[in-house]
């Protein structure tokens, strides 16, 4: 079994996506070991997206994640980092296969409905971020 973080960005949040991106998870035959709703402040956003500071748009997913409550979840599933990420589709929700999660409800790059680990070493890195004693 392989873990991984899932957030259900505030635009989601706000737009009431929630529930259903829960419902796509739990079809997609993802275990939902820990999920809770908070609102990151701008150090713990910083501190999340550090591996993007400096770039262009770091201001503005920093902006974004602290604009209201997020979902944090903790998957499990076997293949379970490679398995969400194709749910969720492409960073672009122009660019999502239809059905994935950012093509149902992702409006732009930067408002795209949810956040994924890309790695086995990011997903580790991101789960203790959140959930540290898992």
């Amino acid at each position: 079994m392989e873990r991984t973080l899932a957030i259900i960005k505030p635009d989601a949040v706000s737009a009431k996506h929630t529930g259903n991106i829960i419902d796509i998870i739990e079809n997609n035959d993802f275990n939902i070991v820990r999920m809770y709703k908070t609102k990151l402040s701008k150090d713990q956003a910083e501190r999340f997206y550090g591996v993007h500071k400096g770039k262009p748009f770091f201001q503005e997913l920093v902006d974004m994640m602290t604009s209201g409550p997020i979902i944090v979840l903790a998957l499990e599933k076997d293949g379970a980092i490679k398995a969400w990420r194709e749910l969720m589709g492409d960073t672009n929700p122009a660019n999502a296969a239809p059905g994935t999660i950012r093509n149902l409800y992702g409006v732009s790059i930067g408002s795209n409905a949810t956040h994924g680990s890309d790695a086995p070493a990011t997903a580790a890195q991101e789960l203790a971020f959140f959930f540290p004693d898992l």
